[in-house]
């Protein structure tokens, strides 16, 4: 009996003991599951969005870990080499940015077509035996280090102050291209395909307040090879008006107060305040919706653009200038309150009269816009907008097609208006420009017109027989 109760105590206990490391391995094996230490979510490796290398940038690699990063290495192939360009071990970071430089002396074969980039990371996770999570990519880039080419085909003779020209050219490369666009000091305007591959168009404007202007085409292919050629453009300098307006009390506690009560922001207890207000931080609000809405142009190859002299209102008498600097002040010129730049061109005829869109556009914006009232926006194409401020009423919506002709809206006084009148603007992709340019045909002609029939004699030179034809017509 002795021994069968001892033999069933050991039984029970190796029984406990059992269930004890039973209890032990499901109490470990729940901690290595969940513990952030043994996570298992394996690091990330961002490579460059294209596949080609001019072997003079160098390429960025951004490794990423949510646990963070233990060590990496990265590798150069060309195909009968590899050489160990980066090594890191001991991290204690969740990224880690990496540029890889092409090795300088004879490590790699440097008339080799492609090279195969390699990259191999681990996080400090206590996953797989404590050896973490790994990750490796490999990447093969064309090598291609040559440069786009560029050919300026025609473009407006000159620019002034303030106003607009246009430039048709050619890039091209032996890759496809990544970006074209024309830089000035302070902004970037895009390029439209124009008519066949390889050609481009582009307004580009010459923002009054600048001092100087040069504008150059920009182009990238997708190694990272760059050129850039300056549009040949004789500069015009242009002195533009400064005006000093009294605001009286009349003016403060009518126009002014109206404006500011349609938001709090604006509204000052202090009258003088309250007119810098709306004349200053409402304008840059108005002026930065304006801008969202002009800012845009067609990725869409243009086969053709044809634009008429804009003339809007009929028997319009100009009562402002684009440009002016308006300085406001109380009482004497000494108290000078606000400052702001008018950035349309002002007319006026009789009270509520038509306005007319002289060009065939899309209406992207005719809502109402602060300081400018109710306020139609109309795309024309090519980064070319007009803008219409101050009407009564509007018979345009946004998303309506317009005909040169149709009656868009009246004239009225609505926002920072006294009287009835016209504000109209012009803008080039975002930024005002001279309206008086575009109101002008022999402009039009000589900076527009001329331009695209120069260009296209380039792009689809006429047929011998094609042109005797046409001169036998004229």
């Amino acid at each position: 009996m002795r021994r069968y109760k001892r033999k069933r105590g050991n039984g029970i206990g190796w029984l406990i003991l059992l269930l004890l490391i039973i209890a032990i391995a499901v109490v470990g094996a729940g901690y290595i599951y969940t513990a952030k230490e043994f996570e298992r979510v394996k690091p990330t490796i961002q490579t460059p969005k294209f596949s080609y290398w001019n072997l003079k940038d160098p390429l960025k690699i951004t490794l990423k870990d949510n646990f963070g990063l233990k060590n990496y290495q990265i590798f150069l192939n060309d195909g009968k080499n590899e050489v160990l360009l980066v090594q890191k071990d001991s991290m204690d970071l969740d990224e880690e940015e990496v540029l890889v430089t092409y090795p300088k002396g004879n490590q790699l074969d440097k008339s080799a077509k492609t090279i195969q980039l390699k990259v191999k990371v681990t996080d400090a996770s206590r996953w797989n035996y404590f050896t973490g999570n790994s990750e490796q990519k490999s990447i093969e880039f064309k090598i291609d280090n040559k440069r786009p080419i560029i050919n300026i085909l025609s473009n407006s003779y000159s620019i002034t102050q303030g106003g607009s020209a246009l430039v048709i050219f050619q890039a091209s490369d032996d890759d496809i291209l990544s970006e074209v666009y024309i830089q000035t000091a302070n902004n970037t305007y895009k390029a439209q395909p124009y008519k066949k591959e390889g050609y481009y168009v582009s307004l580009i404007a010459w923002p009054f307040r600048e001092d100087n202007f040069q504008a150059n085409i920009v182009v990238k292919d997708r190694a990272g090879n760059s050129r850039t050629s300056e549009v040949p453009l004789y500069i015009k300098k242009r002195k533009y008006r400064t005006s000093w307006i009294k605001a009286s009390d009349k003016f403060i506690n009518g126009k002014i107060t109206d404006l500011a009560e349609q938001d709090e922001k604006y509204m000052k207890s202090d009258k003088l305040e309250k007119l810098k207000s709306v004349n200053e931080t409402m304008r840059i609000d108005n002026e930065k919706l304006i801008k969202k809405y002009t800012s845009n142009i067609s990725t869409e190859i243009l086969h053709k653009w044809k634009i008429k002299k804009f003339y809007p209102l009929r028997n319009g008498k100009k009562v402002a200038s684009f440009g002016d600097d308006r300085h406001y002040y109380y009482e004497t010129k000494e108290n000078e309150i606000s400052q702001s730049y008018h950035l349309g061109y002002d007319m006026a005829s009789t009270q509520m009269a038509d306005l007319v869109t002289s060009n065939d556009g899309t209406v992207v914006f005719a809502e109402y816009n602060g300081i400018y009232g109710n306020m139609p926006i109309i795309d024309h194409g090519l980064g070319l907008y007009t803008l219409y401020g101050h009407c009564a009423t509007l018979n345009i919506k946004e998303g309506d097609s317009v005909k040169a002709g149709d009656k868009i809206a009246q004239t009225g006084k609505t926002g920072l208006a006294l009287g009835d009148h016209l504000h109209f603007g012009i803008l080039v992709q975002g930024v005002e420009v001279r309206p008086i340019e575009w109101l002008d045909s022999k402009w039009i002609r000589d900076n527009i017109d001329k331009i695209f029939k120069d260009a296209d004699a380039i792009i689809s030179p006429k047929k011998p027989n094609e042109e005797i034809k046409k001169q036998k017509n004229g």
